[in-house]
């Protein structure tokens, strides 16, 4: 055989990827567009939902719960935004589908057993995440930022210091594509940081971390929370503290499934005989984790 039919060979099954890659893709796109053309069809009640939160908040402050679009094309591009959100939302689980029908065929398995777990706990995660803030943080958010409002108890203006100072009212007339803008970004920041423990187990699972490793850090662990709970919540200590009290939480999760999945690991290798001390198992570990490192 010559040096060009070997090539030939070599490439026809990247090609076949390749060609598989592109109609899971296409399929994936397509199950997204239909998922954004029904929830674009009720997005009106979608938004009312993702509003709940100021409204019970105003409602407790005696005001109406009304937004405004200050712009002519605010009102397309809310209900578009909606409909991105809500169609990501209800393809994800046929598009996750589709990924792990691209991917399990090329792994052992053992690795389709250990990888199949994280695939279903990521999005649980997620949503967990993205619900908490929904029903926890953003309403301890905007009654924050609503409390710089300015008006007496009927509504009335409140007049200003000075013998000379105008009634002055200053009142919450949202823009609806700003809430619903604030609203994803808390959703999505809480839901990205409910990943930790999946992500932490997983590494720990392939070697590149270890519950020693993890304890080791843990004061800059909490260095880098306090400055993530500084970013992604309003300067509002409450807020700030939840957020830090649930995310160290979720690291010191992240350390117990390590070492449980390090536990593991070490029946498995005292049952294939390859050690028979707690020195040699804790030496074969470490070896493991280095190689995987490197």
């Amino acid at each position: 055989m010559s040096s060009r039919d070997e090539i030939d060979d070599s490439s026809a099954p990247l090609i076949e990827h390749l060609a598989e890659l592109r109609s899971r893709l296409i399929r994936s796109v397509i199950a997204f567009l239909i998922g954004m053309v029904i929830c674009f069809t009720v997005a009106t009640p979608i938004f009312n939902f993702l509003t709940s939160p100021l409204c019970s908040v105003l409602a407790e402050r005696g005001q109406d719960c009304g937004l405004i679009f200050i712009s002519p094309q605010e009102g397309f591009f809310v209900a578009i935004k909606v409909s991105l959100l809500g169609g990501f939302i209800l393809s994800f689980p046929y598009i996750a589908g589709q990924m792990w029908r691209f991917v399990a065929p090329g792994l052992y398995k053992n690795e389709r057993g250990a990888f199949l777990p994280f695939l279903i706990a990521s999005p649980f995660m997620f949503m967990l995440g993205a619900s908490f803030a929904f029903f926890v943080v953003t309403p301890l958010a905007y009654d924050f930022f609503l409390g710089f409002q300015q008006f007496g108890s009927e509504g009335e203006a409140v007049t200003g210091d000075g013998m000379n100072a105008a009634p002055l009212s200053v009142v919450f007339q949202g823009s609806a594509q700003e809430y619903l803008n604030l609203t994803i970004k808390f959703i999505v920041a809480f839901g990205l940081c409910f990943q930790l423990p999946v992500l932490l187990t997983l590494m720990g699972k392939a070697g590149l971390v270890s519950a020693e490793g993890l304890g080791s850090v843990r004061k800059y662990a909490v260095v880098a929370i306090l400055v993530l709970a500084a970013l992604v919540t309003p300067p509002d200590v409450i807020t700030q503290v939840i957020l830090f009290v649930v995310v160290y939480g979720l690291y010191e999760l992240s350390i117990f499934l390590v070492r449980r999945v390090e536990a593991k690991r070490e029946e498995q290798l005292r049952a294939d005989g390859y050690y028979d001390d707690e020195e040699a198992a804790d030496e074969a570990l470490k070896e493991e984790a280095g190689k995987a490192g490197d």
